[in-house]
């Protein structure tokens, strides 16, 4: 399966990626159906994915970024929410709020939930996955070290690019992940380093909040953040998945 949102007369639809072209879904998150009407190749105008009810990060899940960070590694995933408010979809704009020097990249796997989790064990986990989608978890550095906590540093609006494609065709712990600035790579990781994998991730976060259709988890980041500039097009590429690309502006 490999899917994203789209606009087509005026409305949002989720639709299937097919080689005829993009096949209207209707109903909500993992109980969608088919319209019958499909949308040619040429026409095919991508959008965001609707705003979830909360996107949950997961931080320093790279034992390289750990190290580059000067953290420490954890004996539990670090765990961290991004408000809906700060998602925007491919092509949107990420702006540079007054109130920061240094606003970083920061490139990610992320997760979609298709339906309701709570207490899930690993091995269920996939059962409740939709697929697997880039997101640029963008952070005001500064703000992160001079507050010594998360909330602000990566809560500002258009923080989180997220799309355009979401697909179950990958295997979530095995894939490469990169962060292009101007078209030269940034960062350049791969999943299969990840201190805690996928479906591990998804357990744990249930059994801590209830996981909602449509909810967003996002995996951590590998080495190489840095900073954005307006002007900037910053991309993450994802191996089976596609690219999300984001303009960077000053508010």
């Amino acid at each position: 399966m490999r899917m994203t949102f789209v606009k087509w007369r005026g409305e949002t639809f989720a639709a299937l990626l097919e080689p005829q072209g993009a096949a209207l879904l209707k109903g909500t998150f993992g109980s969608w159906t088919r319209t019958g009407e499909v949308i040619p190749p040429e026409q095919i105008e991508m959008t965001g994915m609707p705003r979830p009810s909360k996107v949950v990060a997961v931080g320093l899940n790279y034992r390289q970024h750990i190290e580059e960070m000067g953290e420490e590694t954890h004996a539990d995933p670090v765990l961290f929410l991004k408000p809906a408010s700060a998602v925007i979809g491919h092509g949107e704009a990420i702006v540079l709020p007054p109130q920061s020097a240094q606003v970083d990249f920061e490139a990610e796997l992320a997760v979609v939930m298709k339906k309701q989790a709570k207490n899930i064990t690993p091995a269920q986990a996939e059962e409740y996955i939709l697929g697997y989608t880039c997101l640029n978890d963008v952070t005001a550095r500064d703000l992160q070290k001079k507050d010594g906590q998360w909330t602000r540093a990566k809560g500002f609006d258009t923080f989180c690019p997220i799309g355009p494609i979401i697909t179950d065709e990958i295997n979530p712990n095995q894939v490469e992940v990169k962060l292009l600035q101007n078209g030269v790579v940034r960062q350049q990781g791969n999943t299969s380093m990840f201190l805690v994998p996928v479906q591990e991730l998804v357990s744990y976060i249930s059994s801590v909040m209830t996981l909602l259709p449509g909810d967003v988890i996002t995996t951590g980041t590998p080495s190489g953040i840095g900073p954005m500039h307006a002007g900037d097009i910053i991309s993450v590429e994802i191996e089976g998945i596609g690219t999300l690309t984001n303009p960077v502006e000053h508010a």
